[in-house]
């Protein structure tokens, strides 16, 4: 990972467009070709990014450019959309490169690990004729929780929250499009599954045609509430 502390500014151009005036910001450049724009607060959203798959190259400079202060400009094109990312850098205060190496993935509390579990030993609760393949399907960028095959054979990659955010869905979309240039996977489906599912999350999830499941971990661990009427 590059790691670049800058005074710059950003103008995204495609299906939107967006304009960061100039600010001190932290530029992270990944492995897996994505582009993050960071200020100093707003937690672990960016303020703008880049999602692969994406090439950056390094501008030359037109005579403007140098007069108006920039010294480095870089532009991110996204290879399936044509979108564009426009870095104008006028400071450089650090640039720093690390190898991070695999990453584990996310280790789960003991109610998501247990719902992995009892998830995949009840796979038919996606779907009838559903088929577990495994758990922890490792990807380039992390584990998807459960690789399952529906009944006519697709691939189908199940991301699994105790509370479902928007965070879990970004998380999933993520996977599935990594898993979606597997041509040995793809066509890849995605079910987000969760205990209980926000509405934000929801209409993100089937915005992207991704599937959302609540789970119901009292009855899949065979905890019913036999006190009901019905």
């Amino acid at each position: 990972m590059r790691i670049v502390v800058a005074d710059c500014s950003v103008d995204y151009a495609g299906r939107l467009s967006a304009h960061l005036p100039r600010a001190k910001r932290v530029l992270m450049l990944k492995s897996d070709g994505s582009v993050l724009v960071h200020s100093d607060g707003g937690s672990y959203k960016p303020l703008n990014w880049m999602s692969p798959p994406c090439a950056l190259t390094t501008l030359e400079l037109e005579d403007e450019q140098h007069d108006a202060g920039i010294v480095e400009a870089w532009q991110v094109v996204h290879a399936k959309t044509g979108d564009k990312l426009i870095v104008s850098l006028f400071e450089i205060m650090s640039d720093s490169s690390h190898e991070l190496g695999v990453d584990p993935g996310l280790i789960k509390d003991g109610v998501e690990a247990h719902l992995q579990e009892l998830l995949a030993d009840q796979i038919e609760l996606v779907g009838d004729g559903h088929q577990l393949v495994r758990r922890e399907y490792m990807t380039a960028i992390g584990p998807v929780d459960i690789l399952a095959r529906d009944a006519a054979g697709a691939s189908v990659a199940i991301e699994i929250k105790r509370r479902g955010g928007i965070d879990g869905v970004e998380q999933l979309t993520r996977y599935l499009e990594l898993m979606n240039r597997d041509p040995a996977l793809a066509p890849v489906q995605g079910v987000f599954a969760a205990q209980e599912i926000k509405p934000q999350a929801r209409t993100l999830a089937e915005d992207r045609g991704i599937r959302c499941l609540v789970l119901d971990y009292d009855a899949m661990r065979g905890m019913e509430d036999h006190n009901t009427l019905f």
